[in-house]
């Protein structure tokens, strides 16, 4: 059986496999609740065979949304529409997951496909953005944020409790909290964005305040007996790259220590003055050192998009589960294209019986 295709355990949840799909942002939503079109892509993907499929980036309180179609979990009744979606992932087999967000300076966008810019000031589709401090991502995204007081923290870190309780009551046995990308959290971490003076800025252990100060009070209202994991950027490939990965083990092992189950690695995205070595699977090498120094399971994305590829990364032992988004876009069968690759003996199982059986006819002739 190849190494992809083994079950991947995690506290009281089992993967059928060790293909995940990441969160992908759909920006379909109204007011933060989902629709048809989130039901369908969400019911889609989990038939396609992968083990676990994660819910977009989902923002925790209205002005932490990235954009207007950004879906939102900081009200009762958008629940739902997400406890919908998690019973049917689960019906096909997958495990349902969710991630919650706050996008802090980066948010009050436009839809990718509408200019992936900041909304223009006066527009009334647009609102305030918050950040640790007053300082500005640029470039497409020049809207200067309000630097948080103490209190739009405390209230924060509120929000990702409350919208944690939620994803708990709608059915979801996966939850990982949205720590990277030049979001909220990530903006925290980083010094490149965060220049506070008081007891979350400037030292290490100040810079690391909000996102260890999250993860315990969400391990607080989340089941002990299932995943809580993040996504967080351990390096921006900014010139620093060993400062700033050697500073994120140190993290991640206080998150270890905090109740994190898993870390999916990924890039800071805080800065968009970067060199960053895009290419296939290129961040395999790094998650594989922080996996093994912060001593706890990892994942990452980026570049992972062929079945050999997926493999060799599990094999090896570089990470304990692949995250696999655009390709699942462009074929959500893409667990039965991965298993017919890897020659996994009767490899519809993945699929239900009215897909299987003409899929299998099919590559049989």
């Amino acid at each position: 059986m190849p190494a992809l295709f083994s079950p991947f355990h995690l506290k009281d949840v089992t993967l059928r496999n060790r293909i995940a799909i990441p969160p992908m942002c759909q920006y379909s939503a109204v007011d933060g609740y989902t629709n048809a079109w989130h039901f369908d892509h969400y019911a889609g993907l989990a038939r396609g065979g992968a083990g676990l499929v994660i819910v977009e980036a989902t923002a925790v309180s209205p002005e932490g949304r990235i954009t207007p179609g950004c879906t939102g979990l900081w009200d009762d009744a958008q629940a739902e529409g997400m406890a919908r979606i998690a019973a049917s992932i689960k019906s096909y087999g997958a495990v349902p997951g969710i991630q919650i967000a706050h996008a802090g300076r980066k948010a009050s966008a436009n839809r990718p496909w509408e200019g992936d810019d900041h909304i223009a000031e006066g527009e009334p589709s647009g609102w305030q953005t918050l950040a640790p401090s007053a300082v500005a991502f640029g470039h497409h995204l020049p809207k200067v944020p309000q630097a948080m007081t103490l209190d739009d923290i405390a209230r924060v870190r509120d929000d990702f409790v409350a919208a944690a309780r939620r994803a708990r009551d709608a059915g979801f046995e996966w939850l990982e909290l949205h720590f990277a990308h030049g979001y909220l959290a990530q903006s925290f971490f980083s010094a490149h964005s965060n220049r506070r003076s008081d007891a979350y800025g400037g030292s290490f252990e100040g810079r690391s305040r909000f996102l260890l100060e999250t993860l315990a009070a969400v391990r607080e209202v989340w089941p002990e007996h299932l995943p809580l994991t993040a996504r967080f950027g351990v390096i921006e490939y900014d010139g620093r790259d060993e400062q700033t990965l050697a500073e994120s083990i140190e993290l991640v092992r206080a998150m270890r220590r905090g109740g994190l189950d898993l870390l999916n690695v990924s890039v800071g995205f805080t800065i968009a003055e970067t060199n960053i070595p895009w290419g296939p699977a290129f961040l395999a090498p790094i998650a594989e050192r922080v996996g093994r120094e912060a001593e706890l399971p990892v994942a990452t994305s980026w570049g992972i998009d062929t079945p050999a590829l997926a493999e060799g990364v599990i094999a090896a032992g570089q990470m304990d589960l692949v995250m696999v988004g655009r390709r699942h876009l462009a074929n959500p069968h893409w667990s039965l294209e991965a298993a017919q690759a890897l020659k996994v003996e009767k490899p519809t199982w993945v699929l239900p019986a009215p897909y299987a059986h003409w899929l299998e006819r099919y590559r049989a002739n």
